[in-house]
């Protein structure tokens, strides 16, 4: 499997349902919290090209987007083939 980095805040309700989804498929991945880390906050926002909202969710190091792109990968059968990959 792949690697999956996730960047988060910490009540952010789209940062649950997008864990939430990684963990029902069995997927592990490193979490950045960004609320209290200035630093990992700009290094999200650079590595997703100036999106500022939190998740930014990362597979194999390709930035894939935020919660609902995870979902839409979900519901287009496409997430499993990028978690394999």
């Amino acid at each position: 499997m792949t690697d999956v980095e996730i960047y988060v805040k910490s009540f952010c309700p789209y940062c649950v349902r997008a864990r939430r989804l990684l963990e029902e498929k069995r997927v592990s991945f490193v979490e950045y919290p960004v609320d209290a880390d200035p630093a990992k906050r700009q290094e999200m926002i650079q590595r997703a090209k100036g999106r500022t909202t939190v998740p930014q969710i990362f597979i194999g190091g390709h930035h894939v987007g935020g919660c609902d792109d995870l979902h839409a990968l979900e519901r287009a059968g496409e997430l499993d083939a990028l978690l394999a990959a």
